[in-house]
């Protein structure tokens, strides 16, 4: 632990390096998860006919926006690798990616259930089309929803010992105003 130029205790602690570590780690699993889906997608579809040809499609096109995700997420663990910051920074951002993680989840539930919404009107009115990305959805909005769950598993695990550590914080008032001080346990 350090100062800064303005007194701000700075932290140089191991969550801060997990909950980036993690963030590479993840971003590395969806931007392979979604080359290989871009390339299987892009070659089943040619040689597909009917809802398969549909579903590898929707596959491809799923899949160019999580590696835009993905990219978005490795240029900014790369931005955060080279910083220095401090606990309630840190707190925040641990606090961000939590709720991203569970809102993400939330969404791939609605996937996975447009997914079979799609996938039984397309076999009730006989669409290919509606079948097939109705598959795709179901298949991508799956692993979305574990990917994401496991996620936010790993991230909270360094939330709840921040909260712990932030409990060791108070708020006091001192000669000068208020203060900030940090009870060592």
């Amino acid at each position: 632990m350090g100062n800064n130029l303005h007194g701000q205790a700075i932290f140089h602690d191991s969550l801060t390096a997990d909950r980036i570590n993690k963030n590479k780690t993840n971003s590395t699993i969806l931007a392979t998860w979604a080359g290989l889906n871009i390339i299987q997608g892009s070659i089943s579809a040619t040689n597909a006919t009917g809802a398969d040809r549909y579903f590898f499609k929707s596959n491809v096109y799923w899949n160019l926006v999580n590696m835009g995700i993905a990219v978005y997420g490795l240029v900014g663990v790369r931005k955060e690798l080279n910083r220095t910051i401090g606990f309630n920074e840190n707190l925040i951002a641990q606090q961000k990616t939590e709720k991203l993680l569970l809102l993400n989840t939330g969404l791939d539930l609605a996937y996975v259930s447009t997914g079979f919404y799609l996938r039984e009107r397309g076999a009730s009115i006989n669409n290919e089309s509606l079948t097939g990305i109705g598959n795709s959805l179901l298949l991508q909005g799956a692993f979305l929803f574990i990917f994401d769950l496991v996620q936010y598993g790993n991230h909270r695990k360094n939330g709840k010992i921040l909260e712990q550590k932030l409990g060791n914080w108070q708020l006091a008032t001192t000669s000068n105003g208020i203060g900030i001080a940090y009870q060592f346990k």
